[in-house]
């Protein structure tokens, strides 16, 4: 069975010829990396999910008025998911052209442990969230809901002796 390769037009043979090589500056290094950036958020729905959810993290930071720490930890795991989404992006592409239209058994374990990968960091992001989040949200529930309930529900003194 033969191999058909696909035929690239001049602009696309001299750009992929180029693909090899160190970028020439610092400036189109960042440049490489914001376009990593930009083909993820536009091509990959779950690293848009991920975004959503970053934005979501940091509004409930601001307001549950979380301190630095906190902020730091949370921000830290957002980067985590985050670079572990891009990362599997990557794998699955460089897998994708490996294998290209084939089928092949470790291509679909390199592709679903990245996938893995990823779950956990999100599992792992979301736990911690929960055990920074809780207390503040309980602060915050407490006068207005929690108390009324706590009286309603606990059993009331009751005294012998006036």
């Amino acid at each position: 069975m033969t191999q058909h390769k696909k035929i690239l037009s001049p602009p696309d043979r001299e750009r992929r010829s180029l693909a090899w090589k160190v970028a020439p500056d610092l400036l189109a290094s960042f440049r490489y990396a914001w376009q990593g950036i930009v083909y993820a958020t536009r091509t990959q729905r779950n690293f848009r999910i991920h975004l959503a959810i970053a934005v979501f993290v940091w509004t409930m930071c601001w307001l549950l008025s979380l301190n630095y720490l906190e902020i730091a930890i949370l921000t830290a795991m957002v980067a985590l998911v985050l670079v572990l989404e891009l990362l599997n992006t990557a794998l699955e592409s460089v897998v994708d052209l490996t294998v290209q239209q084939s089928y092949h058994e470790l291509a679909k374990i390199a592709k679903d442990c990245a996938a893995a990968a990823v779950l956990i960091g999100a599992i792992a992001s979301v736990a911690i969230a929960g055990l920074i989040a809780w207390p503040h949200f309980q602060a915050l529930l407490e006068p207005a809901i929690l108390t009324p309930v706590k009286s309603y529900f606990l059993p009331q003194k009751i005294s012998l002796f006036p």
